[in-house]
């Protein structure tokens, strides 16, 4: 014989209308809904919070909030998903718009929400990651009869105090756009689209009848260097979010920490300075399988930035590319290299300098750039900075470059070289040139001018070596570059790890 189960307890009118009005706001219950943004191949809001925090923990606010001006009917939740639940383990808020509810838009109550979110990630110090998909204000709520809403204002005071992340599927325009814009990074599906304003605001300003795609196609975003990363799809988005936020947690585990062979490092730089290499390729080497994440990478391409671990060590890695303009730092690998530094130094994160550069870009296209103005931002962002910082020279040590590039003006805590490298406050060749400019032109013929030159370089490469340096204790170490890991693994560890603090270093440059 069977026990008969309790009945169920008596369920008061009013809790059934609350339950009624809190599965209204639910995919189950919107079944047309659900279709058409899944026919658009997305994820819907409730579906991306889902995947995005660990089963059960996820704490909603603002489920039932519905627009301010009721006649436009229902709208779970205003269009704003919002909530704190825990991601790997970590506590982050997390906010999408629903792209099912009037497009996404934003609006004076879903604007109080978020409003209220950012309260309570910046008194408990939470991440945030922001799911954009949406066309900016809602046209029908445009009035100001509650005040101007705070949310960009807010979201400005938070940069530097806690990582901000945006991921960008679908559209995204005007209010969205900002958000993006004041995110430590933007993460980016293909096929999103993103812009200051919108195809309607457009054509009624200018006339110019624009899609999505024509008006802010991810491919021009990525290019100019809007985004951090562009990614495949929303899982993958998803996953580049949950990579970015896992630098900010701590040291990994022990399983995390193993590493490619270090020795093919003895022979990834060539010796003959004119012979470029991937520079990328060399700090997928000395990090720990996996952990590398580039950020920006196909802009301002004669600098590669990246956040990885070494033996679980977060750093922040900013690597000279010889494989564009030989590695010299042009306007837009100076606006790539102080955000770069900015960001790590806001969150305390160590700063390793992979140097070959044989100096700034020089020449009239480069100057056309403001690199004056730009080049002087990396010096900006490193004087601002004061976490340590360790450098490894490759080869070429040239100039303000160098200097910028962890050189020993900057006192860091390591400044090694492999044995390429070479040192000079100049090119070395256009340095000779320059000062032996008179025997050079007194030279009888051609030939004998470039048996001079090749000469007085041999002489001055010999006397500027990374050996010559290291006798003249000018670089802590010479190194054998398959000892580079262990020697940087060893330094991270004996750093003391930084005091809490009661606020924000500084907010990160949006450029």
């Amino acid at each position: 014989m069977t026990e008969e189960a309790p009945p169920e307890p008596d369920i008061s009118p009013l809790l059934a209308q609350a339950l009624a009005a809190h599965d209204a706001t639910l995919d189950e219950t919107r079944p047309t809904a659900v279709a058409r943004q899944h026919a658009r191949g997305r994820w819907t809001a409730r579906e991306r919070i889902a995947a995005l925090v660990d089963p059960g923990t996820f704490v909603e606010y603002g489920q039932l909030a519905q627009p301010q001006r009721r006649s436009l009917g229902d709208a779970p939740a205003d269009g704003l998903v919002m909530g704190v639940g825990l991601v790997d383990g970590v506590s982050v808020c997390a906010f999408t718009y629903d792209y099912t509810v009037m497009g996404g838009s934003q609006s004076p109550r879903n604007h109080r929400k978020m409003d209220r979110m950012m309260e309570v990630a910046e008194r408990n110090r939470w991440p945030i990651i922001f799911w954009s998909e949406g066309g900016g204000a809602r046209a029908s709520e445009l009035h100001y009869d509650g005040g101007t809403v705070t949310t960009f204002v807010q979201l400005a005071r938070l940069s530097g105090l806690v990582p901000i992340v945006t991921i960008l599927s679908g559209p995204s325009f005007a209010g969205q756009a900002n958000i993006a814009g004041t995110s430590d990074v933007i993460i980016a599906t293909k096929d999103s689209t993103l812009g200051l304003s919108g195809p309607p605001l457009v054509m009624s300003a200018t006339g110019e009848m624009l899609t999505p795609e024509e008006l802010g196609p991810m491919s021009m975003h990525e290019r100019i260097g809007t985004v951090e990363l562009v990614v495949g799809d929303e899982a993958a988005a998803l996953d580049a979010a949950r990579k970015y936020l896992s630098y900010f947690t701590g040291i990994a585990a022990p399983s995390a920490m193993t590493a490619p062979d270090q020795t093919p490092l003895r022979t990834m730089v060539p010796e003959n300075p004119r012979r470029a290499y991937d520079v990328r390729k060399i700090v997928a080497t000395l990090a720990d399988e996996g952990s590398v994440m580039e950020l920006r990478p196909t802009f301002g391409r004669c600098l590669s930035t990246s956040l990885c671990r070494i033996e679980g060590h977060v750093v922040g890695v900013l690597a000279n590319n010889p494989m564009f303009g030989a590695g010299a730092i042009d306007a837009e690998g100076s606006a790539k290299f102080s955000r770069h530094v900015e960001l790590c130094n806001a969150y305390d994160i160590p700063l390793l300098f992979v140097c070959d550069t044989p100096g700034f870009m020089i020449g009239t296209a480069a100057e056309a750039t403001a690199l004056v103005r730009h080049s002087a931002r990396t010096l900006m962002a490193l004087s601002a900075a004061d976490v340590p910082i360790l450098t490894v020279i490759l080869r070429k040590a040239y100039g303000l470059g160098y200097y910028a590039m962890g050189s020993d003006a900057l006192a860091p805590d390591l400044i090694v070289g492999w044995p390429t490298a070479e040192f000079g406050g100049m090119g070395l060749e256009g340095a000779v040139n320059i000062v032996y400019r008179d025997e050079l032109s007194s030279a009888p013929d051609d030939a004998a001018r470039r048996e001079i030159r090749e000469q007085r370089v041999a002489e001055w490469k010999e006397r500027n070596t990374g050996l010559e340096f290291a006798r003249s204790f000018l670089l802590d170490d010479i190194i054998d570059p398959a000892d580079t890991r262990d020697l940087v693994a060893r330094l991270l560890a004996t750093l003391p790890p930084r005091p809490p603090r009661d606020g924000r270093k500084h907010p990160i440059d949006p450029w």
